[in-house]
């Protein structure tokens, strides 16, 4: 009863469709036919589904629950589901210590350059403050992004880009516009664990591609691509969450023409570009945005709080994603929002700004490696940029385990299954090392460690 109540929440089955049959159903849940006469039987009592003669058992179609996103797919232990993990993150207390976050501390920020762009806004026409959003996003912005991309050698035309509320709305849209239910995504194993969440909601099956020092591992790249007759493939190519890998050039020409091979479209988030000391191969690059999407934000290096996101990919499909944007938006993103981030990148503050965060970064690296050290946490490999360690833990530690002991003591740890679509790093944790520097937190964890299980 609960494996056909969660396919149809989750809209793998739809109001009218047939439900496997009453043998076929038994042979895949491994029980007796008569198991799963009752299971539907109890189902059709309560008006779920329905019964037709000689026809078998159909969804009906006024019953359907809610989608409820947390309940699709695998059920997950909660310290390792990304709903959960993310709650954690946003709801937690403001005297909670926070390793385990995606963002810097405030005082890491460009927090004179935000009140300066907003003061500066305050004093401008009023319609900017008032009115809705351009379909494209600032122009301004735009054309700051465009010369941007020219120094990096990504030539893009205006109508290649457009802006979007966030980085996150960036990915949504491209999935409604390319991605249908029931479609095949590739993601790395691990990876940023809202990829995760986020195609969930899109109804969309999930398979993990390993992911090694110098990107994805080809071998098992080529066979998904073969056996799974995947639509969309989503990757960070610089300072990869949550591991902080870059592509090499060898791994970013061969995964490009084996996505051509298999007619593949790659979504490359390059949230974390600012961070790198020196740029790694970009797929969007090196194929000139034809297969590729570059998507990329500013909530890491400027503000979450003054979102705006971007879309850079052919110029056919950027229109049918400004038609989709102002469906369900009306509009791009909020002119104050892009108006303060071409402010503060148009100024030289930035470059500054970044400079420093690299310099701080750097240090910061290092120190929490070095501290994690005598507690037997090995970082996997030291990133060249970026505010991640990918951490292993001591032989028979489960970091679902040490994340619970953490979190009831005021610590938010994000453990490595979260990021894992197999699994299979149940004994890595994700450390921010802008937000480890406490020595409570290097405490908790010794405790955790030591702790009882």
């Amino acid at each position: 009863m609960a494996a056909i109540t969660a396919r149809i929440a989750n809209r793998a089955l739809g109001a009218g469709e047939r439900l496997p049959s009453v043998r076929g159903f038994a042979e895949t849940m491994h029980v007796s036919p008569s198991t799963v006469v009752e299971a539907y039987d109890r189902l059709a009592a309560q008006g779920l589904i329905h019964a037709r003669r000689g026809a078998g058992f159909y969804v009906s179609g006024n019953k359907a629950p809610p989608m409820a996103l947390a309940d699709m797919g695998v059920r997950r232990d909660p310290a390792v589901d990304p709903f959960w993990v993310s709650r954690q993150s946003l709801d937690a207390d403001p005297s909670a210590l926070m390793p385990g976050c995606g963002w810097l501390p405030a005082d890491w920020m460009p927090q004179a350059a935000l009140r300066r762009a907003l003061r500066a806004l305050a004093r401008t026409d009023s319609a900017l403050l008032s009115h809705y959003g351009s379909t494209r996003g600032s122009t301004t912005l735009r054309r700051l992004l465009l010369a941007r991309f020219a120094e990096e050698g990504l030539e893009a035309a205006p109508d290649q880009l457009m802006l979007t509320g966030s980085g996150t709305q960036a990915i949504d849209l491209i999935c409604r516009f390319l991605l249908r239910p029931g479609d095949t995504v590739l993601v790395d194993d691990p990876c940023y664990f809202n990829f995760q969440a986020l195609l969930r909601a899109h109804q969309v099956r999930l398979i993990g591609v390993p992911f090694t020092p110098n990107g994805p591992d080809l071998a098992a790249f080529e066979a998904a691509l073969t056996a799974e007759r995947p639509r969309l493939y989503i990757t960070n190519s610089a300072l990869h969450n949550p591991t902080g890998a870059s592509l090499s050039p060898q791994t970013a020409h061969r995964l490009l023409g084996l996505a051509a091979a298999h007619g593949v479209t790659i979504i490359e988030d390059d949230i974390f570009a600012d961070f790198e000391p020196s740029p790694a191969p970009r797929l969007a690059i090196l194929d000139g945005l034809d297969r590729v999407i570059r998507i990329g934000s500013f909530s890491k290096t400027l503000s979450a709080s003054v979102r705006c996101g971007y879309i850079a990919g052919r110029t056919d499909w950027i229109e049918g994603l400004v038609d989709l944007q102002v469906a369900t938006s009306f509009g791009g993103p909020s002119p104050v929002a892009t108006e303060v981030i071409a402010s503060i990148l148009a100024g030289g503050s930035y470059r500054k700004h970044v400079e420093e965060l690299r310099r701080r970064l750097s240090h910061a690296r290092q120190a929490v490696a070095d501290r994690l050290a005598p507690l037997g946490i090995i970082p996997w490999i030291m990133p060249r940029g970026g505010f991640y360690l990918w951490c292993r833990l001591p032989e028979g530690q489960d970091s679902a385990d040490i994340a619970r002991y953490c979190l009831d003591r005021g610590v938010v740890i994000a453990p490595g299954n979260v990021f894992s679509v197999a699994q299979t790093a149940g004994d890595f944790i994700r450390f921010n090392v802008a937000q480890s520097d406490d020595d409570r937190v290097m405490a908790v964890l010794r405790d955790a460690l030591s702790a009882p299980r």
